[in-house]
Parts: structure tokens; sequence; C-alpha cells
């Protein structure tokens, strides 16, 4: 699905307090649903949803419109940050963390979380199943499937050309029917049959 053009450049973001406004306003409802699919926490969801903005605050003056767009482009940053925040509770590093994002939620804040993580359950019982895949299958399944990119941000979301996007979607999609634990996957009326397509090297 195409956005509409915003009122203010992505790489202002991190100078311009209107525009930084604006982006967040934009964006933080598909980050939000980024967050909740990937944690049952609050706390670890708002903080994830904390770390992707200032990520990307910082990130702001290197965004260029033909590498792809801003939600391609904040996607790629939440990727890089959600990854790097599992290689940090692997070595028990994000503890400290956590607990500092719990005591900045009050009690509605944790509600609304609680209630937007149980809404998600069903992309985290895909992502289960997703995580089953090679990992070049994985990631463009999970980018187009479960958080609902479009073909060409999710392949420069990864840095590889829509074509082999295409082809790793489509042996993805073919693998993870073959598995009795599957989610029905939601369908890609953009792509095209992909019955002949082979990647190229």
């Amino acid at each position: 699905m195409r956005h509409p053009p915003s009122a203010y450049q992505v790489s202002s973001i991190g100078r311009d307090p209107a525009a930084l406004e604006a982006f967040y306003r934009e964006h933080v409802e598909t980050m939000l649903r980024y967050a909740t699919r990937r944690t049952h926490d609050p706390g670890a969801a708002a903080d994830l949803v904390s770390e992707v903005f200032l990520a990307a605050v910082h990130a702001a003056d290197g965004y260029r419109e033909e590498l792809g767009t801003p939600v391609g482009w904040l996607h790629g940053i939440a990727r890089n940050v959600a990854a790097a925040e599992t290689r940090r509770a692997a070595r028990a590093a994000a503890a400290e963390a956590r607990i500092a994002g719990h005591r900045l939620l009050n009690s509605d804040d944790i509600g609304r979380l609680e209630e937007r993580i149980d809404a998600e359950r069903s992309a985290r019982s895909l992502l289960a199943d997703i995580a089953q895949l090679p990992a070049s299958e994985r990631a463009i399944l999970e980018l187009v499937a479960v958080d609902g990119l479009t073909l060409a941000d999710a392949s420069a979301v990864l840095g590889i050309k829509p074509t082999a996007a295409r082809v790793r979607l489509y042996r993805a999609r073919r693998r993870l029917r073959r598995t009795p634990a599957e989610q029905p996957l939601p369908a890609d009326p953009a792509a095209p049959s992909l019955t002949t397509c082979q990647e190229t090297s």
C-alpha cells in the first residue's frame, strides 16, 4: 500500500522537533505493532519502541528516499535494534533497562500494552513457526506476512533485489505450508505467480 507523502523531511527529524513529532505520530502505531508481536512484556515493548525512534533520530541524516520509504527504513532500524536487544538479553545485560522501563509505565500504560500483546498472540505464533525457516527466507516472510511491508520495502530493508526477495518469499511460503503447525498466511495479491521463478546469485 502506498502512503501519501509526508509534510516533513525524514532527514530533518534529528534537528527539527516539529518534524520529529510528526514522524513519531505517523509511525508509532506501526512500531507498537512491531514490538508487541515480539514480546509478552509491556515494559520490553515500550523500551523497544523508544529505542527504535531514538536510533531513527541518530540515523536520520543518512536517510535517502531512493533507498526506500520511511516505513521501510524504520523497519530496518527496528530489526537492528531488536537484534541488538536479543544479543544483550542473551548476555543478561538488558535486565536493568527492563526494570527501568517498568518504572516509567503507569498502570494504564501497562494495561494498554497488555491488550496489544494479547491481540498480537496469533502473530507471535506465526513468528514461532517462521523461526524454523532458513534465515534468508525467515527474514523476508517476517517483513511481508507479519509486519505488512511491501515486497519493495522488504527487499530494501534486507539489501537484496526485489526478484530475489520474491523468490525467497515464495520458497518460505511453500516450506511453511508443509509444516502441520502452519498458521494461515496473509495473501500477497501484488505478487505474481512464482512457480517459474528461480533466484539468481
